[in-house]
């Protein structure tokens, strides 16, 4: 699952915390209640096991109702598209393997501190006849301030049925299980105290007491083999506290501890001075005696002892020798003649992980197809042939159906679609499909405006989230007052809202070319496609001329003509700037680029301009306004 997807619209994956035979542990945002959680997701091919999800979502709703800090809390449990996954309170920092590793040796008034915590957390589950089953330093995490918070309550329920030959999926387990579950037999709470003993050991000596190549050879060791002692690792040990490892991994039930009380209450003065050089722990010892039965011994004195003759030992002799030779050769034959053996389960199994457990029967990894799979992840072994559970020869050849994922499609382009259409297509396909809001000037209401995955992206699409972004319609906007704009000014505020603009003019004594009236009027609220009219004030000449001037004087020599007039600046009481104006003019002695005059107004003002002009010559002035043009005229003459 790809960092980004949105897990039945709520939780943003993150990325990957870990994978497991069973599962995928995820990092991801909570985006209802801004946090971040742990979101296990079961294994596709767990989702037909109805007997078996039964008892997951039993036992792990139970979880909902224990209250202890050292267990990781369980937010939520649900499905979606068929997968089944927990959400989980996310714990920052390490597990216990991991520490161990990296912190061995550790002191031993950590070792029983973590130790308590540990069951203190166990005690609580049983308490609620929850027993763990799988409990090893994995699933066992500690967050940056040092505290334990144990994980995966329950969660071996639903792979309880399978078989040992999941070698690859037990090995982390396998190292922590009880005899009994080893065995096979019924599990109870002592099981889980085994695993806690193992665990002590682990953290004592940084190792685990049994080692094997495969994980049937170390699950034979726990319940036949005696317990190694951690002082062997270390000396230094405390006797008292590998008496706590040996009480809690006796194999013998009645001399194990009975309860988790029991193992918390020895070990938490296991550190007192007393107990330091206490004797070595010995379990209840069964011991069978053989009891020989011994034959009647009779007066045989008067019974004269029977004689062989020459003849009859040859014919003895010889009878023995065939019925030898017989068992020889039968014995032969039983140990050539292949064996039968029933064909393992290793659906959902990657290729290294069937091999091995093929390995473990003497039968041999035949041809490799490749199928597409919607109920297994790519890499993952679909079926068999012969099927599991079939009774074949040893080093027989087992075809394999590997799967190459979900079939991938082009996720297309829907821009332009009405979402509710779209929406429900893709929904029927497995897409999981949300949507986000936005006003648009060109997109009619309910219309796709954009996507998250691009139209040509391959998608495997009961594993797809897309988010699309749809046209809530034009947005309403409240008129400015458009007095004193100029005719640009308005249409290009006209074509922000996308308003049709109409222009109209009238003869006005104010400036020429501003508006001087709109329809409809500022303040009330148009969208997008409405039509907004402006009156301009006309120019009743074509030019300003020295009728205009207040003075005018020429050069006899040069035959320029210096004139004078005044230009009304209209102050914009609604104006969102601060009244600067800004004034430029075109003559003879001024150039266009350059700022005739600044000023800031609070009030309408006159500005008086001085055109000095030549015969034949034409100015020009314009009047900027914070920023915006608000009168011009490129046509003034003496």
């Amino acid at each position: 699952m790809q960092a980004g997807y949105l897990l039945n619209e709520r939780y943003k994956i993150i990325r990957t915390l870990g994978e497991g035979g069973m599962a995928t542990v995820y990092l991801a945002e909570d985006i209802f209640l801004n946090r971040e959680v742990a979101i296990k997701i079961l294994r596709l091919d767990l989702r037909d096991d109805s007997a078996a999800l039964r008892r997951f979502h039993r036992e792990a709703r139970a979880l909902t109702e224990l209250s202890n800090p050292h267990i990781v809390n369980i937010y939520d449990i649900s499905e979606k598209n068929g997968l089944q996954y927990l959400v989980m309170e996310y714990v920052p920092g390490t597990n216990l393997k991991e520490y161990i590793e990296s912190h061995h040796p550790l002191t031993y008034p950590r070792v029983v501190e973590i130790m308590l915590q540990i069951l203190s957390a166990v005690k609580e589950a049983h308490r609620h006849g929850i027993i763990h089953r799988d409990l090893k330093p994995q699933n066992i995490l500690i967050d940056t301030e040092g505290n334990i918070k144990i994980t995966d309550f329950g969660i071996a329920v639903a792979v309880a049925e399978d078989t040992m030959t999941r070698t690859n999926t037990l090995m982390g387990s396998v190292h922590y299980i009880s005899p009994e579950q080893a065995r096979g037999s019924i599990i109870t709470k002592q099981s889980d105290i085994y695993s806690l003993g193992i665990i002590l050991f682990e953290m004592l000596t940084g190792h685990v007491p049994y080692e094997g190549e495969t994980a049937v050879a170390i699950a034979l060791k726990h319940y036949q083999s005696e317990m190694p002692s951690v002082k062997e690792y270390d000396q230094q040990i405390p006797q008292s506290l590998e008496n706590v490892v040996l009480h809690a991994t006796a194999k013998d039930l009645a001399s194990r501890y009975q309860n988790v009380d029991e193992m918390e209450m020895d070990l938490s003065n296991a550190l007192d001075q007393s107990r330091l050089n206490e004797p070595k722990w010995h379990g209840r010892q069964q011991v069978e005696a053989e009891t020989m039965v011994l034959p009647n011994i009779k007066d045989e004195a008067s019974q004269p002892p029977k004689k062989f003759t020459k003849k009859r030992r040859q014919v003895l002799l010889g009878g023995l020798l065939v019925v030898s030779l017989m068992l020889i050769a039968g014995l032969v034959y039983l140990l050539m003649s292949p064996k039968e053996v029933t064909v393992p389960d290793v659906r959902g199994m990657t290729i290294a992980e069937a091999q091995e457990s093929l390995n473990g029967e003497k039968l041999a990894l035949g041809k490799i197809r490749r199928h597409y799979s919607s109920k297994y992840y790519s890499g993952q072994i679909i079926t068999t042939n012969p099927e599991p559970d079939t009774t074949v020869k040893q080093k027989s050849k087992i075809d394999v159906v590997l799967s190459k994922g979900q079939r991938k499609e082009p996720f297309g382009d829907y821009r332009g679609q009405n979402y509710q259409t779209v929406a429900k297509k893709l929904t029927k396909k497995g897409v999981s499909v949300t949507k986000t809001g936005q006003y648009s000037n060109k997109v009619a209401k309910g219309r796709i405006i954009s996507q998250s995955i691009s139209a040509h992206k391959k998608v495997s699409f009961n594993e797809t989230n897309v988010i699309f972004t749809v046209s809530a319609g034009a947005k309403s906007e409240r008129l400015r007052d458009l007095s004193n704009y100029t005719e640009k000014s308005a249409q290009d505020y006209a074509n922000d809202l996308g308003l049709k603009l109409v222009v109209n003019e009238a003869d006005s004594s104010s400036l020429p070319g501003m508006v001087i009236a709109q329809q409809p009027q500022a303040g009330t609220k148009v969208k997008a496609g409405d039509t907004l009219t402006v009156t301009i004030a006309k120019n009743d000449g074509s030019s300003y001329t020295s009728s205009n001037a207040a003075s005018s004087s020429t050069d006899t020599t040069t035959g320029a003509t210096t004139f004078s007039f005044d230009v009304e600046v209209p102050y914009a009481a609604t104006n969102a700037g601060n009244n600067k104006v800004q004034i430029y003019i075109a003559d003879s002695n001024h150039r266009y680029s350059d700022v005739y005059q600044t000023a800031t107004i609070t009030k309408d003002t006159n500005f008086s301009l001085t055109f000095t002009l030549k015969p034949e010559e034409t100015g020009k002035f314009k009047v900027v306004r914070d920023g915006q043009v608000i009168a011009e005229n490129n046509n003034v003459d003496h």
